[in-house]
């Protein structure tokens, strides 16, 4: 039977590059009461092969733990102990929690632990003799965010000099959607070789986990740094030759990582996936969306379509198949690079679905070599930059340092001419520096630097003789440019303290539950289910274990160290009481108050997020893990803040798949953090 090219692209919707089975998104996917679990219900593990997996593992664990407490290699065994401990938390975790998807799973589990044994052995006499193999590697770090051994894949090349020689290529390989792809899974591809299409010659391929399926987003977009940052312990990487690449969910994946962070990549090469919400989930799912006002404009985030201007800072390829629907995404993007003046390379291989095309991919990898010849351009004359968020703050030598307002366009056009002149045109920024590290300012050290900034030209001061150079501008109550002379006094929001709750979990969090008794029953027992909620999914969905403590356990290291996750209100917890007087939203006997608006206590609860008053340089969350619930697990596309900086939740009506009750308010804070008019619903 010969298929249609329609059922030719349906089928590789189904079958997708990387060789796995997956669910089709369709119709019933768009059913909100009627969401199938992700990930699904594994298979049955036999009691005997229970028992076997249990006996090894309590084997492994004896391992580490005693690794953990011998003092001789402790350097060594720190930095290496995760490359064991993924081999057993993997196992752990998908034995206790049903996540066997295959009988050939469960084999590869016996020998996933007997590679934690052999790597246990060699840590104890302080050696690591896996940092020193080619071909196919498995390895794991320990994140910051959660502190859980975290895999990720290598490929080293046959010819890698371990012991010298020059720095080397790295390409980041984003794989796609696989909703059965648990830490077993992964590995046992990553240590096969399997679920990779690229081979560039003479360089690195690394595989981030991107802890599952969430495009490499929020935790998943954090995990390609740590997973970057873990491998240049061994291996000497080129940092002006490092490509971001992916395919279906990598290649969405491929195209947030090329527009917030295209200065730092020698080029980008997205395929199929998709690059924005709305249309996508328009198109390809077939979804009616009515986002709420703040739900569209969080789209900004995630959007590559906004930002698309930032693509003029690093080369990029775009590749779809020719009659694949995901070909939608490329489109998107060429329309968006269109409209700020750019032409984007998107080619196309011929007659193709779901999947690369060997001769375009033979094109691709040529059209990248040409790129790694030259590598990245480390102080380009002119950067353009856009950005909607300080999460995304930097661009080559141009730093966003406040906006006029989070999630509108800011914008910096910045050009070196000569006579030591740098010219700088802006939209939606209120301040910003200019930085360039030691030998990387091409001005000349002799020469008065001249900058001008909307027409406004002011002398700056002269850069160092190490060729290092960083300096600031703001406006003052005039909206005049000057030179920036001191920082603001009070909050603001800045990089890393943006909001909205979500940035919390992108970095080291802690969850603090109530001891107290609540104000009110009803809310105390949302209160509860929800933070059960929130550890659970953050398992199931970003792949580690939340940090917990009481709030009559919490420390002073702790609120150092962590953005503190409460739950209550001020009666039922001991540190949220502490500090509930210096939140702009208050609590009262029967009412909670924002601003000049009252909510009933007895069936309201707030979400928020605001800078920690007991540790300003960290968030305080309230009542929220990320917010994105179960429908939205259905489609990558979906998985997009759905709040802001804080929202009022009423429990008269019920948690669901989308939302943990009704939004009755809810907006974003100021620049200053401080509590803007709540706009109408």
């Amino acid at each position: 039977m010969k298929l249609s090219k329609f059922g030719i692209s349906m089928l590789s919707l189904i079958l997708l590059n990387t060789g796995h089975v997956v669910l089709a998104d369709g119709p019933s996917d768009n059913l909100p009461e009627q969401v199938r679990p992700v990930p699904p219900e594994g298979i049955v593990v036999s009691p005997e092969q229970t028992k076997q997996l249990g006996e090894n593992l309590e084997l492994l664990d004896l391992a580490i733990q005693s690794l953990r407490g011998q003092k001789e290699h402790a350097a060594v065994i720190d930095a290496y102990l995760p490359d064991v401990e993924i081999c057993h938390r993997s196992v752990r975790d998908a034995l206790k929690y049903g996540e066997f998807f295959s009988p050939k799973e469960i084999e590869w589990s016996f020998q996933l632990l007997q590679i934690g044994m052999t790597r246990a052995a060699a840590l104890k006499a302080g050696e690591t003799p896996w940092t020193r193999e080619t071909g196919n590697v498995i390895r794991a770090y320990l994140s910051r965010i959660d502190g859980s051994a975290q895999p990720y894949g290598l490929e080293i090349p046959a010819g890698y000099d371990f012991d010298g020689g020059e720095p080397i290529r790295l390409d980041f390989w984003f794989h796609g959607r696989g909703e059965k792809l648990s830490e077993v899974s992964f590995l046992q591809q990553r240590a096969k070789g399997s679920g990779g299409k690229v081979k560039p010659e003479n360089a690195i391929v690394l595989h981030p986990y991107g802890r599952y399926s969430n495009a490499n987003k929020f935790a998943g977009e954090v995990d390609l740094f740590e997973a970057l940052d873990h491998a240049r312990r061994d291996y000497r990487i080129d940092e002006d030759r490092i490509f971001v690449r992916g395919f279906s969910m990598g290649g969405a994946a491929c195209w947030q990582f090329a527009v917030h962070h295209a200065g730092l990549w020698a080029g980008a090469q997205p395929g199929a996936g998709f690059s924005e919400t709305p249309d996508f989930l328009k198109t390809f799912q077939g979804e009616t969306l009515s986002p709420t006002w703040w739900e569209e404009k969080l789209w900004r985030w995630y959007d590559a379509t906004n930002w698309a201007i930032n693509l003029s800072n690093t080369p990029t390829i775009a590749y779809s198949g020719e009659i694949d629907r995901q070909k939608q995404a490329a489109d998107m993007m060429v329309e968006a690079t269109e409209k700020v003046g750019l032409r984007l390379v998107h080619l196309i291989g011929p007659e193709t679905a779901h999947a690369l095309h060997p001769a375009t991919l033979a094109e691709i990898e040529g059209r990248l070599a040409n790129i790694a010849e030259i590598g990245r351009q480390r102080v380009p004359q002119t950067v353009r930059f856009v950005t909607y968020t300080l999460r995304y703050d930097r661009m080559h030598w141009v730093r966003v340092d406040r906006m006029s307002q989070h999630w509108e366009k800011a914008q910096i056009d910045a050009t070196m001419e000569e006579g030591n002149r740098i010219k700088v045109k802006t939209e939606g920024v209120e301040a910003f520096s200019l930085v360039f590290p030691s030998g990387e300012c091409p001005l000349d050290p002799a020469e008065i630097p001249q900058v001008i900034i909307d027409g406004k030209n002011l002398q700056a001061p002269r850069i160092w003789t190490d060729r290092s150079w960083e300096v600031g501008f703001d406006k003052d109550d005039a909206g005049i440019w000057k030179l920036a002379s001191e920082e603001l006094e009070g909050l603001t929001k800045h990089h890393g303290l943006q909001g909205p709750i979500d940035d919390a979990f992108m970095d080291s969090f802690l969850m603090i539950s109530p001891t107290g008794t609540p104000m009110n029953s009803k809310v105390g027992g949302w209160c509860g289910a929800e933070m059960e909620h929130a550890i659970t999914h953050w398992r199931r969905q970003f792949r580690g274990d939340a940090r917990v403590k009481t709030d009559a356990e919490v420390t002073d290291e702790d609120i150092a160290n962590h953005n503190l996750v409460l739950w209550g209100d001020p009666q039922s917890n001991a540190v949220l009481k502490r500090i509930a007087a210096k939140l702009p939203i208050h609590w009262e006997k029967d009412a909670i108050m924002i601003g000049d608006q009252s909510f009933d206590s007895s069936d309201h609860a707030v979400v928020m997020i605001y800078p920690n008053p007991l540790n300003p340089d960290r968030y305080l969350v309230l009542n929220s893990g990320f917010t994105y619930r179960e429908y939205d697990y259905l489609n990558n596309a979906r998985q997009t803040p759905k709040l802001p900086d804080w929202a009022v939740v009423d429990l008269k009506e019920p948690v669901s798949t989308r939302w943990p009750g009704g939004i009755p308010a809810a907006g974003f804070f100021g620049e200053k953090w401080e509590l803007l008019p709540i706009r109408k619903k």
